[in-house]
């Protein structure tokens, strides 16, 4: 039978039935995990959608993500290879009433991951525009119930409009910087007495280059700072003025740069109380350094 395609009013419920999703996607990839974005109308509150709850993974390695088709499989997913767009990983689950969809990116795929948090983003603060998008997938439901190709073919001049113009205003830079610190963040035992990489930070330099690194931990307190590791690894490429950082946590939260890093920060540049901090990933709240400084001794 084909799809049934039914439009609904946003549903509240969404964001957890996402937030669900998400800790099975994550017991199943592991390590191989980055992030998972709730993507898609669903992720648009106000936004008229079928209720189906879109997610975008990034993992560190597609053939990683192969090698899990059976544990997918096992929680109901129908695991479709790149389904039309190369180099992703789309599945699905709920048969022809789906229920959610998954779509798989490896961390260097910028140009598709951006797409889809730049549609995102937009949708979540323009109203006009996305009343316009609420009100065309009500008539094309209507028109095509039973037609999937049809209704989507109706959608994509709107949407590639809107994805054009979300592009061009969408800062990509913190989502490059929290990929950067995930990519080479996973814990590891360098001896019985030395471990790495449970959190990681990575920074943003005036020339535009991101820097990352992993904390250090050792038995005798002579670790290192994920974030001093980063600033090492600026210093050492021969830079040594900095714009953002972001600190990220072995949850993939955000943390925030200890005390004797925000004071190796300050001493790098006159203009080091303008490096912005990241706070919350998900809302992109920062702070400057010198807030987290306030009535600096060297001022």
């Amino acid at each position: 039978m084909p799809q049934h395609i039914r439009v609904v009013a946003y549903d509240a419920a969404w964001p957890h039935k996402f937030a669900q999703e998400r800790r099975c996607i994550s017991a199943i990839l592991q390590n191989n995990c980055l992030h998972i974005y709730h993507i898609g109308s669903t992720a648009v509150p106000d936004l008229a959608a079928k209720p189906i709850i879109d997610m975008m993974v990034i993992v560190r390695s597609l053939a990683a993500a192969d090698d899990a088709t059976d544990k997918f499989s096992a929680v109901g997913y129908e695991c479709l290879g790149e389904f039309g767009i190369a180099r992703r990983r789309y599945l699905r689950k709920g048969g022809d009433e789906r229920t959610h969809q998954i779509h798989i990116f490896q961390a260097d795929d910028w140009q598709n991951i951006v797409r889809h948090l730049a549609f995102r983003d937009f949708m979540r603060t323009h109203d006009k525009e996305r009343q316009a998008y609420a009100q065309l997938k009500y008539a094309l439901a209507q028109s095509f119930p039973y037609d999937i190709d049809s209704y989507c073919a109706g959608k994509e001049n709107f949407v590639r409009k809107i994805e054009a113009l979300a592009l061009s205003q969408y800062d990509c830079i913190w989502d490059k910087l929290y990929l950067a610190a995930r990519k080479v963040q996973y814990p590891r035992k360098i001896s019985p007495r030395v471990e790495a990489g449970t959190v990681a930070a990575a920074l943003l330099t005036a020339q535009g280059n991101i820097y990352s690194g992993v904390c250090i931990d050792t038995a005798c307190s002579l670790g290192m700072c994920a974030e001093r590791n980063a600033v090492a690894s600026m210093i050492t490429h021969g830079e040594s003025r900095m714009l953002k950082l972001i600190v990220v946590m072995p949850d993939g939260t955000i943390g925030m740069p200890c005390g004797a890093c925000r004071e190796i920060m300050m001493q790098l540049d006159k203009r080091s109380g303008d490096i912005e901090i990241m706070c919350d990933y998900a809302t992109k709240t920062v702070k400057r350094l010198q807030a987290l400084l306030p009535d600096w001794w060297a001022e």
